[in-house]
């Protein structure tokens, strides 16, 4: 299905792996402003050992190039990206309509708070700030977003 933004999402398949790993780094250290000191063959593991188990995971195509994914279930949404060069364009917005779309009808997520990018782009898709904390792993403030399908009243 092709979106707005001439974004076509599919299903995550294995072959995407070793596009989808460099890209979703590159986005991350963009967004987050450090440097990932991980080997990239760990990020591969950690993706197809936590995320793809616990998710549904959709890449965003722009005619045969990897521009985005997210990963969520029905909860949550775990991680969305779109590729360095590609902000701006509709991308993230299709992939978090997806993500709306498979949901129960609400969603929460984290985001680094030094990453006003997102901050700004979730807040502007109606994701409200219900809590700030802290992440340990990476030594960063986080904020916990929520978001909820407006009810239809009568």
């Amino acid at each position: 299905m092709s979106g707005a933004s001439g974004v076509r999402l599919a299903d995550y398949d294995p072959h995407w792996l070793d596009f989808l790993v460099p890209m979703w780094r590159a986005s991350f250290e963009l967004g987050v402003g450090i440097k990932d000191p991980h080997p990239l063959e760990e990020q591969r593991q950690h993706f197809v050992s936590n995320v793809v188990p616990s998710s549904s995971v959709r890449v965003a195509l722009l005619g045969e190039d990897l521009v985005g994914f997210v990963a969520a279930n029905r909860e949550s949404i775990a991680q969305l990206y779109v590729r360095v060069g590609y902000h701006g364009r509709g991308i993230g917005s299709e992939l978090l309509a997806w993500a709306k779309r498979q949901s129960a009808g609400s969603l929460w997520l984290f985001t680094f708070a030094r990453n006003s990018n997102a901050r700004r782009f979730y807040e502007a898709r109606n994701f409200k700030v219900v809590q700030f904390g802290f992440e340990p792993t990476w030594q960063l403030g986080d904020v916990k977003y929520a978001w909820s399908a407006p009810r239809n009243t009568p």
